[in-house]
């Protein structure tokens, strides 16, 4: 969470960041609100804007919701 609070735009860190925290809701099966809502704030801002954010925030926002039965 910190890496992806810090991170640049554009910087790749921010793609793999949504994706951990992906890979922890499906390892876990629990965030921190806090968490929930950076990787929902974090895939929007990859759908909104792929040079910002690369695809991966997204693929962990697939996992957060499937793992964590939001849908």
């Amino acid at each position: 969470m910190e890496v992806a609070r810090r991170a640049a735009p554009g910087s790749p860190l921010l793609g793999l960041a949504g994706l951990c925290l992906g890979h922890t809701a499906r390892r876990f099966g629990h965030l921190s609100d806090e968490a929930l809502a950076l990787a929902q704030s974090l895939a929007g801002r990859a759908a909104a804007d792929p040079s910002d954010l690369d695809e991966r925030a997204l693929d962990g926002y697939n996992d957060v919701r499937a793992f964590l039965h939001l849908d």
